[in-house]
């Protein structure tokens, strides 16, 4: 637990302070405006959308992180599944970055040059002997908490509404973590086509804070 934690702390060389996940481009429209709007796009992302296909993708990369050739292969479907430029370069900014810092830990560290952020993390905690309920929860919760980082410089939201975010996603992180531990590559499916359409937006947005 000590180990996750240190993995997924925002202190973690990973830069995800630095992207919005498209949501900078939903609050410019106007999609997401207050906490309530905070809460509904990441439950949403979270139980359908790119939250749930990270969470699938991190459990199979868990369950084969001592096989380099099928860790490879999703590391590519990863890669694939990113909807928009942006998103790719997100995914893969965080994950081979996670590679590297991981390294600290050589026996936790995959046999991969550059991954997908949820790739990189499910395989460092399998090999780390992380269980994978645990490393599910963690990296939602990492996921969730940045997005509403995000919001609090760019709507902006109070400190106070931002811990009432973190409090009304916690269901919905549990419940999709236990799901994902059950799942199998043929569950990967998104329905965030907003979010999907707002990151794409995104490469265009002037001004902006973030990178997505």
């Amino acid at each position: 637990m000590l180990r996750l934690l240190t993995w997924l702390s925002p202190a973690f060389p990973v830069g995800m302070f630095g992207w919005s996940h498209g949501l900078e481009q939903a609050i410019a429209d106007g999609t997401v405006k207050d906490g309530e709007a905070l809460v509904a796009w990441i439950s949403g992302l979270v139980e359908f959308g790119s939250g749930w296909t990270d969470a699938v993708l991190l459990a199979e990369a868990h369950a084969v992180a001592a096989d380099p050739g099928r860790l490879g292969d999703v590391a590519d479907l990863a890669a694939a599944l990113a909807p928009s430029a942006e998103r790719l370069a997100e995914t893969m900014g965080q994950g081979t970055a996670f590679l590297k810092a991981v390294s600290a830990w050589p026996e936790a560290r995959p046999a991969l040059d550059a991954a997908p952020w949820p790739v990189a993390v499910g395989a460092s905690c399998g090999r780390a002997n992380i269980p994978l309920g645990d490393a599910l929860a963690a990296t939602l919760h990492a996921f969730a908490s940045n997005l509403v980082s995000v919001a609090l410089r760019a709507i902006p939201l109070g400190q106070t509404e931002g811990v009432r975010v973190m409090a009304a996603v916690e269901p919905v992180i549990l419940a999709t973590s236990a799901r994902a531990a059950r799942s199998a590559l043929d569950d990967l499916g998104s329905a965030g086509l907003m979010s999907d359409i707002a990151a794409m937006g995104h490469e265009t947005l002037q001004p902006r804070l973030f990178l997505s």
